[in-house]
């Protein structure tokens, strides 16, 4: 789950048994890390809602002798923390989260992992979306340091209740309908904000990021080189004529005032892939049934997808390897995506009727297991570059200093390239 995230929110492969995990793959005993009595806790960063709260308890319920601690915090501020402690040397949880965007900055330091291929997680490989497997694997091929959770294939949620006070249709067939590109929904949330006195988005840079999605080519190509002038100039451009149009009610995700946004109606749609889902029901679980899913302006596209990887450093890299390896299970990935929507890696999966046949009531009895399954099956998702995360974040700021009247949006597109510039170097 990405995000600014994710998103990112943002969730991984089929597997039959429980592999032996190689300890000198390490470098270092196992033993250490355990609390008094034979306990192990294991240390989980991450960001948003991997699901991990209910699968915590039944996993400590099957392993007496594990606990698990669950460190969620803000989407970049996970990144850049796991960065400085792996340059330390010391201090990296015994799991960490990595979303899509962060992953080639990591993989380029796959000395600093556990290469699960030791680990005996190669016999996950076909299970996986080809593209996913390859995202988080070495350049050579010979070290893969995470094992892929979701993905990020999108759609746009938006309020019912909300639409037809405008005006609107709200039936997720004729929504889609009304914005067949992103133009188009431009000029509905005009129509929109014109009628209400209401914003229409929840920010500019979340338009930003799934369209940029959309584009042949993001930030990088696999050169390394940046090319600002392709995707991210389309991208960019249409988050800063929203934010003109006032059509922004400039939230920030995953703070305090995005989340009231969610049940005071300060915003009527927004971006959503499917690692969205579940934070939207947690945040505003009064507005259940107001909610509902329909097609994303410019078709297909992924935002987000993140993995789960095992810093060498880490005090329990075997129990770190089990905890991973049953979480990718089949009945361990389908309670994810029932309970918060993050969309499992595996292809294999979108068949089981549990997938297939699930309509989530919160969002008006859509058919979430058919409409993200079909997104991500037709993904060929971007290269995404060693320095992608960093450059994200540097535009979306720009962006937000045009949302915040700081910076004028003819004066925009060259400091984005200028900020772009410094994080690439």
């Amino acid at each position: 789950m990405t995000r600014s995230t994710p998103r990112w929110l943002r969730v991984a492969a089929v597997g039959l048994t429980v592999g032996s995990l190689v300890v000198a793959c390490s470098g270092r005993s196992t033993q250490g890390g355990g609390d008094s009595g034979g306990t192990v806790t294991l240390t989980i960063n991450f960001w948003g809602d991997f699901g991990l709260t209910d699968l915590k308890a039944k996993y400590e319920a099957e392993n007496q002798n594990v606990k698990i601690a669950l460190n969620s915090g803000e989407y970049n501020a996970q990144h850049e923390d796991l960065q400085k402690k792996l340059i330390a040397g010391s201090g990296a949880p015994d799991i960490a989260a990595i979303d899509e965007g962060f992953m080639v900055q990591f993989r380029s330091q796959a000395d600093k992992f556990v290469n699960l291929l030791d680990s005996g997680a190669g016999k996950y490989e076909t299970n996986y979306l080809p593209w996913k497997w390859k995202q988080s694997l070495s350049a050579d091929g010979a070290t893969q340091i995470g094992l892929g959770t979701d993905v990020g294939g999108l759609a746009m949620c938006y309020r019912t209740d909300l639409f037809e006070a405008a005006g609107l249709p709200t039936e997720r067939d004729q929504v889609s309908a009304l914005w067949p590109t992103w133009d188009r929904f431009l000029e509905v949330g005009q129509q929109y904000t014109a009628k209400t006195n209401k914003k229409f988005v929840d920010n500019a840079t979340n338009l930003f990021n799934p369209i940029l999605g959309q584009q042949p080519v993001g930030f990088y190509d696999e050169s390394e080189q940046l090319r600002m002038e392709g995707g991210p100039k389309v991208a960019f451009d249409y988050a800063v004529r929203a934010a003109d149009a006032g059509l922004s009610a400039n939230l920030t995700s995953f703070q305090a005032d995005w989340d009231k946004g969610f049940t005071s109606g300060s915003f009527a749609v927004l971006a959503c892939p499917a690692w969205m889902l579940g934070h939207i029901q947690n945040t505003a679980p009064g507005t259940k049934g107001k909610w509902d899913i329909a097609a994303v302006p410019g078709g297909g596209g992924n935002w987000g997808g993140s993995f789960l990887t095992i810093p060498k450093q880490g005090r329990n890299v075997d129990e770190a390897y089990k905890f991973l390896e049953w979480l990718i299970q089949p009945e361990q990935q389908i309670e994810v995506f029932k309970t918060v929507g993050n969309l499992p890696s595996q292809p294999a999966l979108y068949a089981d009727p549990a997938i297939a046949d699930f309509k989530n009531e919160f969002f008006s009895s859509a058919p979430v297991g058919q409409i993200f399954p079909r997104m991500a099956e037709g993904l060929t998702p971007q290269y995404l570059g060693k320095k992608n995360g960093p450059t994200r974040v540097a535009v979306e700021n720009v962006i937000n200093r045009v949302q915040n009247g700081t910076l004028s949006s003819d004066a925009a597109w060259a400091e984005a390239i200028k900020e772009a510039e410094k994080a690439s170097r």
